[in-house]
């Protein structure tokens, strides 16, 4: 028996990586109380809508891409940044939808990823020791005392980009931008006239050939609609959980509580503690959740953790995603996917391969390896065949912008040219080129599932 859930029981429970330095704790509690009057970001309806896609995935009939900013900022906020990494998105999904001959249920990781767990609570800098910067909707990055101390304006602040971050992804998704007939058009500038540029524009090419060819049958976005639109569904790690509270809301369809800040939610590798106010929160909830899975996770926590997030076992309501980092992954992953397998567990297999392959360089700047990264998936999309389980998405810090953050690719980022366009606020990001790079790479392995799949069904 699942014990009784309130939106506010997390707050009995030890909570890690949440701020308890606001200097004005009742400024703190008047903003959450705004917070609870704002209209949903989301709707309930689109979160059953995306559980219903992530059954698919779970069932082997789809894969999700989830991808996005590391970290969202205020000062990055800007159309065309929102534009570019929803290109870039649209470009991955079709390259892996065109290999894996299936739906690709797109997530991104925008309209309200602000808040990042730290390692450390403070940080010093000659001899000056501030508040670590855990994201825009806490504190600043400036390194001042004013910067670093935490506002809880920014909470407004945040939600307000979220709304209108949310609507231009809306407007690009459901007003025709997302039309396979623009495959053309997602290519970014700096991708264009790189060798993944050249096998995009080949791929997009055939697929222009056969939309020609059922336009010529009659199949046009004028005759089915459904063509000139995609599903683009919102997701951030739910770890400011009084922000997430006073989002939350009783579903007048189904009287189920909903967290209205995005569709999908979720809890970090540091802030899975069974006992901990995070999976309270997330238990509750009826979005579908995710869950970070690291080498510190044993298989009997693990299933414990499944059975308090999921206890009727539903199809697409939990996503597990690894992120082990490519020298751990051979070693820790297997164990897990084959007790989840025993054990008769439904749930998405993800894999992160970005937290796991962090590294700081000699200069000091955190960058991850394109090799380490590519490796990881290359495990990922081994190993759960090899249990009897089906890898069915990856999740990536990634955008469209032609940043300079993680090394090597086939743009060939040095350290010594990691200070180009170093631009994230928190954790480095794979540019287009990259992304798309990743792309190709994943589709190569999908396709030899599809295909041993095949064989088996015909043996």
């Amino acid at each position: 028996m699942q014990q009784k859930w309130s939106p506010s029981g997390w707050r009995t429970r030890p909570a890690k990586h949440i701020p308890s330095d606001y200097p004005d704790s009742a400024h703190l509690e008047r903003t959450e109380e705004t917070l609870r009057t704002y209209p949903p970001l989301v709707f309930a309806g689109e979160a059953r809508n995306l559980q219903a896609r992530l059954a698919d995935v779970a069932a082997g009939k789809a894969f999700l891409l989830q991808g996005g900013d590391c970290a969202e900022s205020f000062k990055e906020f800007h159309p065309n940044n929102i534009r570019d990494t929803f290109r870039a998105l649209m470009q991955m999904s079709v390259v892996l939808t065109f290999a894996g001959a299936k739906p690709v249920v797109k997530v991104a990781r925008m309209a309200g990823q602000f808040a990042k767990p730290r390692s450390e609570a403070t940080e010093t800098k000659e001899g000056v020791t501030l508040p670590s910067y855990r994201g825009d909707n806490i504190n600043g990055m400036d390194f001042t005392p004013e910067a670093r101390t935490p506002d809880p304006e920014r909470l407004l602040k945040a939600y307000g980009q979220s709304a209108a971050t949310l609507n231009l992804i809306r407007a690009f998704a459901q007003g025709g931008y997302g039309d396979l007939h623009n495959v053309h058009r997602w290519t970014l500038g700096f991708v264009a006239d790189s060798p993944q540029g050249k096998r995009y524009r080949e791929l997009a090419d055939r697929i222009s050939e056969a939309l020609d060819f059922m336009a010529a049958c009659g199949i046009t976005p004028e005759s089915t609609p459904q063509m000139r639109q995609v599903d683009v569904y919102t997701s951030h790690e739910a770890l400011l959980l009084g922000f997430e509270e006073a989002m939350t809301r009783i579903d007048s369809t189904s009287g189920d509580w909903y967290d209205t800040s995005a569709h999908f939610l979720w809890i970090g590798d540091r802030t899975r503690a069974l006992d901990g106010a995070h999976v309270e929160f997330a238990r509750g909830v009826k979005n579908p959740i995710g869950m970070k899975c690291g080498p510190s996770l044993e298989a009997d926590d693990l299933l414990r953790l499944i059975d308090a997030l999921n206890p009727a076992n539903e199809p697409g309501r939990l996503t597990l995603i690894a992120r082990f980092g490519a020298e751990k992954a051979a070693a820790g992953l297997p164990k897990l996917v084959r007790a989840v397998m025993r054990e008769g567990r439904n749930v998405v297999w993800s894999c992160d391969p970005m937290h796991g392959n962090t590294l700081k360089t000699a200069s000091g700047y955190k960058t991850r390896p394109f090799d380490r990264i590519l490796s990881e998936v290359e495990t990922f999309m081994g190993a759960l065949p090899a249990e009897g389980a089906y890898p069915g998405g990856v999740h990536v810090e990634m955008t469209g912008a032609q940043v300079t953050e993680c090394l090597g690719g086939a743009a060939e980022i040095t350290e010594d040219t990691l200070s180009d366009r170093y631009h994230t606020h928190c954790d480095p990001r794979l540019n287009g080129q990259q992304a798309l790079d990743l792309a190709f790479l994943i589709a190569e392995r999908l396709r030899g599932v599809r295909e041993n799949g095949r064989r088996a069904a015909n043996a």
